[in-house]
């Protein structure tokens, strides 16, 4: 598939050096680049074909905030659907956002956000990033509007994922707005910082899971090897109990959990209040008995702190090794 589009309108120890950096990264002019067009890149399984750098981004998703941001051009995002939680963003990123459009946050009975295909036709994009269960690519596709998707979201996910996807994905985003040198430098600062993490991770041999447990009781989630959290708990020092399944994320029962008893463990949710969170996790019966609680070794974050691999995956792993390094 090919959709072609008319041209149209601190935490660690080096974190002075790196704020500076993201001082630069945000204040270099947005001037679109002449570069390679067009350009046809593959996403989710479709060649998908730009005909000049977007100067009008529709977001269904924050998953392409920090990179948008790290390359210069938040001021090309027209408007914006679904939640964007402050606790993300520095004050600059928040500010970018706040300048943006909402068209909607309103979710579904599942959880999943709505919006009409008339809605994102109507904002005249030159590319949509994020996909949203009733708005498929071969709708947009019709009205000669591309699309692209996280590839850790994408049907096929991602293989083996790690850091490598999140600095590859700086770098398909610096192509995509035309903004090489930038994502090359937004890169060289991810990599020294998640190398300073790991230098300061946790060397005492200790494991660990990340869970996403259901407030108010339900299914509590574990992650496999196929997500960002395996090599996240990794560069944390840690060895994952769960680092045998290959799958993303499934469905464990307390007793799988107790069975492994991992000495750390790090809950994911995605909105709320952190305590309930936890709660959640010591209300199952017999989560008393697992060392991490025992011991108090857990910790909570949103979600995109851990998947999909962002930038923000180099946040969340500063946040676990300044909770647990030893």
């Amino acid at each position: 598939m090919t959709v072609r589009i008319a041209p149209a309108g601190a935490l660690l120890v080096l974190a002075a050096l790196l704020a500076a950096c993201g001082d630069d990264a945000g204040a270099e002019p947005t001037s679109v680049s002449e570069g390679d067009y067009p350009l046809t890149v593959q996403n989710c399984g479709a060649d998908v074909t730009i005909e000049r750098a977007p100067e009008r981004t529709v977001l269904l998703t924050s998953s392409p905030v920090p990179f948008l941001h790290a390359l210069g051009v938040m001021d090309r995002v027209v408007s914006r659907a679904g939640a964007y939680p402050a606790e993300y963003y520095d004050d600059e990123t928040l500010a970018e956002i706040e300048d943006v459009d909402l068209l909607t946050d309103q979710l579904d009975s599942s959880g999943h956000l709505q919006i009409s295909k008339e809605v994102v036709i109507g904002q005249e994009p030159d590319v949509v990033l994020g996909q949203v269960d009733n708005l498929s690519r071969e709708s947009l596709e019709a009205v000669g509007i591309p699309q692209l998707v996280e590839p850790a979201l994408c049907e096929e996910g991602i293989d083996d994922p790690g850091f490598d996807d999140v600095y590859a994905q700086m770098e398909f985003y610096g192509r995509v707005y035309g903004r090489p040198d930038q994502a090359a430098d937004a890169v060289a600062e991810l990599k020294e910082r998640t190398a300073a993490a790991e230098a300061l991770a946790d060397t005492s041999g200790r494991t660990a899971a990340v869970l996403y447990p259901t407030v108010g009781g339900g299914v509590t989630y574990a992650y496999g090897n196929q997500s960002m959290a395996d090599p996240q708990l990794e560069a944390a020092g840690f060895e994952n109990v769960f680092g045998d399944v290959d799958e993303r994320v499934f469905e464990v029962s307390l007793e799988e959990l107790l069975g492994r008893d991992p000495d750390v463990l790090v809950l994911l949710h995605s909105d709320g209040d952190p305590a309930d969170v936890e709660q959640a996790l010591e209300d199952l019966p017999g989560a008393d008995r697992l060392t991490a609680v025992t011991n108090g070794d857990v910790m909570t974050q949103l979600f995109n702190f851990t998947e999909p691999p962002t930038p923000l995956s180099v946040d969340g792993l500063e946040r676990i090794v300044e909770r647990f390094a030893s």
